[in-house]
């Protein structure tokens, strides 16, 4: 077990030693015409140390980026704000409720259309392609239209969020599921031939449980991809809520060290919802016998 640790913890310091390198790097400018204007002579320990210390930095240090983290979580939860809106457990909420929502929708019809494709021959030559076309246009472009249209029929708030992401999920859930549903061979199909099973105990009994592996994987970047999809939802409304809206504010203010946090948030919310997928695939696997 500690062997294992050791890759992990020296691929960690190496970023840290990357990330407060690049930290010098790119405020060392701000860092020396702050001291000329001062007319001052700071050693170089002083300009890095300024470096690592700057309220607008163009690259926070990761310690910058943890107080921030502890300042708008830990505290507030110990003063009781946890969900004010200057928490980011507010603001994770908020684009959680859409990432949820819209990787339901998503993994549905994505599982619903991939055995279309399987079992309809027209679907598979004609909506398949569509499908694959849909995922070549930017989801910038995308999420305005979205939201300018449902905004005309009166939908707006959670929704427009959930189908931006569900417009990013079900891809990967259509492309994993229709190889995962034709991953059985032909030997094992004409096995249930033989059996006369229907093309119904077929599906239940061979081809859906084969392409369990392969939904599970697919699902694990469906949820990835809705969490940035429920981010991008935010950015073209002016949200006022949500992890998509903390950047916007942090970039119009040029509050870095927001940004990165809002960031650094997002990634560990993506972490902790993909491993609890992959939980429920050790999960399901074991009780199928598969794993």
């Amino acid at each position: 077990m500690r062997k294992s640790l050791i890759p992990i913890l020296t691929v960690v310091a190496a970023i840290f030693v990357i990330w407060y390198g690049a930290a010098v790097a790119l405020n060392m400018a701000w860092a020396k015409d702050q001291a000329t204007r001062a007319g001052t002579n700071p050693s170089f320990t002083e300009l890095v140390a300024n470096t690592w210390s700057q309220k607008k930095p163009k690259l926070p240090a990761p310690h910058q980026v943890a107080a921030e983290i502890w300042k708008t979580t830990g505290e507030m939860v110990i003063n009781g704000r946890g969900f004010s809106k200057r928490s980011l457990i507010y603001h994770s909420w908020i684009t959680l409720s859409a990432t949820g929502i819209g990787f339901l929708l998503g993994a549905g019809f994505g599982i619903l259309l991939a055995i279309g494709i399987v079992y309809n021959r027209v679907m598979d030559m004609s909506v398949m392609p569509w499908v694959i076309a849909s995922q070549t246009i930017p989801i910038l472009a995308v999420a305005p239209m979205i939201i300018v249209v449902l905004n005309a029929i009166g939908i707006s708030g959670l929704l427009p969020k959930a189908m931006i992401s569900m417009y990013l999920s079900f891809f990967p859930v259509v492309v994993g599921m229709v190889k995962g549903l034709r991953s059985p061979g032909a030997m094992q199909l004409d096995q249930m031939k033989t059996w006369s099973a229907t093309k119904g105990q077929q599906f239940w009994r061979l081809r859906l449980p084969s392409s369990m592996p392969y939904l599970f994987a697919s699902l694990k970047v469906a949820m990835a991809a809705s969490l940035v999809g429920a981010i991008v939802g935010e950015l073209p409304t002016g949200a006022v809520a949500g992890l998509g809206a903390r950047l916007l504010a942090g970039s119009y203010y040029g509050q870095t060290i927001q940004i990165w946090s809002a960031l650094i948030m997002a990634a560990a919310l993506a972490a902790v919802l993909v491993a609890l997928i992959g939980l429920i695939q050790r999960i399901v696997l074991k009780r199928m016998g598969m794993a």
